[in-house]
């Protein structure tokens, strides 16, 4: 269960192979880079529980730096490439890192964090410096490669991507355990998605989000071979999996559309039989999305519910899922409950609050009172999802509660208006919100990304009105379409809704 063993076991097996340049490294490579850099860790005071941040784009590096913070026994954050310096600054500042790393490719905004943040003792970067910065490569390259005397399990301490305000970090109460112990994600991976040694897990989403990052990392616990990529592309992504025979993979919902929304030649002509498993989370994904991929990948898809928070964990596979179509799963983790406004739990078919008992506990670092928003005074705790939990125990999410517009005192839930309009041969993309209205408080807005720009105008906007009333209540349809070149969407699926409704928002008296 740690990469020590395999570079005993497997020293020349990739460990890591960059799909854009090819670049490998062993495992052998892996283990011996991430001592070294656990060494120089050490020899800068970071004793176990001292913390560390780092920003940079998918690098062949990124992991290696992850190994030696978990094996020195460091609460380590990786941080959004895609932030701004006062967001990132911000980051930096409230995990009390002590150690900043970034790269090259990431300069400009190293350039503005240097110059904000005071806390930080040591700032490293690498393929180059800048002022301020040293060489990581030369500062880790007189270090043995040997296992530190006091080697222990560290965590990493991952912020929310911060959405509706200031990102949260959750800080993770184990950290010490000794090297290999047991470990609940890996087991979920061995037991629920048969990973293996032998596996060739794809990972297309930036390493530093909570999912692709634990996933990773588990992966070579088992001594697999992960094959990253720089940057998410739908033919790309086919053009990998036939190339390296890929078992396993992890995707989001905006992947899979991208895929589908291919030219049917183009994606029909690569060879995907060697996928095992495809599994799937982040946000929700459209019922004839998830349906269209399980046609042609066969049933090897599962899905996962849960957040960076751990407090709870739903799975369903891929026979479960045609059993009960739309379903995020049951609990495998943590007791699921739906709660209603009055703060009763609610019986089954009930759209309400979900909540997880008997889960992980978890805290916003430095935030008390947010924490104290998510849980109730059950001690159940919530990520302000909205749902219902059939008979048979699945649970089946609506929406966000933040995202619910309120039309004439009529609750609408976006999901279900986005999953629709997806699935319109001219639509790449789609959100949908809640703009001022005088009479009803709020209206349906959706903007939408169409396929072809030159297709952008009223027309189309009538075309997909009407398509949306022949298919779901007319209160729930859009009231008008507005059209953008390309919505501001996280490469892991997030859709950054909040950049859109603000800019309505401010043209309009928010409703009382």
């Amino acid at each position: 269960m740690h990469i020590r063993d395999f570079a005993q076991s497997t020293p020349n097996k990739p460990a890591i192979i960059m799909a854009g340049s090819g670049e490998t490294i062993t495992y052998k490579e892996l283990d011996e880079r991430s001592n070294r850099t656990a060494q120089y860790f050490r020899s800068l005071g970071l004793e176990i529980g001292s913390h560390i941040a780092f920003l940079m784009e998918n690098h062949s590096r990124f992991l290696e730096i992850c190994w030696a913070a978990q094996r020195a026994g460091l609460y380590y954050t990786a941080i959004s490439s895609r932030l701004s310096a006062d967001e990132a600054s911000y980051i930096v500042k409230d995990c009390g890192a002590r150690l900043f790393i970034t790269s090259a490719a990431k300069a400009d905004l190293a350039d503005e964090l240097i110059n904000s943040v005071d806390s930080v003792d040591t700032w490293l970067m690498l393929d180059d410096t800048r002022p301020g910065y040293l060489s990581y490569e030369t500062e880790i390259s007189n270090f043995p490669s040997t296992p530190l005397a006091d080697e222990c399990e560290g965590a990493d301490m991952l912020y929310s991507s911060g959405t509706t305000g200031k990102p949260k970090g959750i800080k993770p109460a184990e950290i010490g355990n000794p090297i290999g112990s047991e470990d609940n994600l890996y087991n979920v991976l061995k037991g629920l998605y048969g990973f293996h040694q032998d596996a060739r897990y794809l990972s297309p989403a930036p390493l530093y989000h909570a999912a692709p990052l634990r996933y990773n990392m588990r992966v070579q616990r088992f001594g697999a071979t992960c094959i990253i990529m720089e940057n998410f592309d739908a033919e790309e992504y086919l053009k990998l999996v036939e190339h390296y025979k890929i078992t396993h993979g992890q995707l989001v919902p905006t992947m899979f559309v991208r895929m589908l929304k291919l030219p049917e030649e183009t994606r029909l002509k690569y060879d995907v039989s060697s996928l095992e498993v495809a599994i799937h989370a982040a946000a929700p994904c459209p019922q004839a999305v998830k349906q269209k991929m399980m046609d042609w990948w066969g049933p090897i898809i599962h899905e996962y519910y849960g957040g960076t928070e751990g407090n709870g964990y739903c799975t369903v596979n891929p026979q479960e899922w045609l059993r009960h179509p739309g379903t995020v799963g049951r609990a495998v983790i943590g007791t699921l409950h739906v709660v209603g406004e009055d703060g009763e739990e609610l019986p089954n078919g009930e759209t309400g609050t979900i909540y997880f008992s008997d889960g992980k506990d978890f805290s916003y670092h430095n935030d008390p009172e947010r924490t104290a928003e998510n849980y109730n005074n059950k001690g159940w705790s919530t990520l302000g999802d909205v749902g219902y939990i059939d008979d048979d125990g699945f649970l089946f999410l609506t929406d966000r509660k933040s995202y619910m517009i309120i039309s004439g005192g009529v609750n609408i839930y976006p999901q279900e208006i986005e999953d629709l309009l997806i699935t319109h041969p001219k639509v790449y993309d789609a959100a949908v919100f809640g703009v001022p209205n005088e009479d009803f408080g709020e209206e349906v807005k959706a903007v939408i990304q169409p396929v072809e720009w030159s297709e952008a105008s009223p027309d189309l906007a009538a075309e997909l009105t009407e398509f949306c009333r022949s298919k779901i209540s007319h209160i729930k349809c859009p009231r008008s379409i507005d059209f953008e070149k390309e919505l501001p969407r996280h490469p892991t699926g997030k859709l950054y809704k909040r950049l859109l409704k603000d800019r309505y928002w401010q043209k309009g008296a928010v409703p009382a």
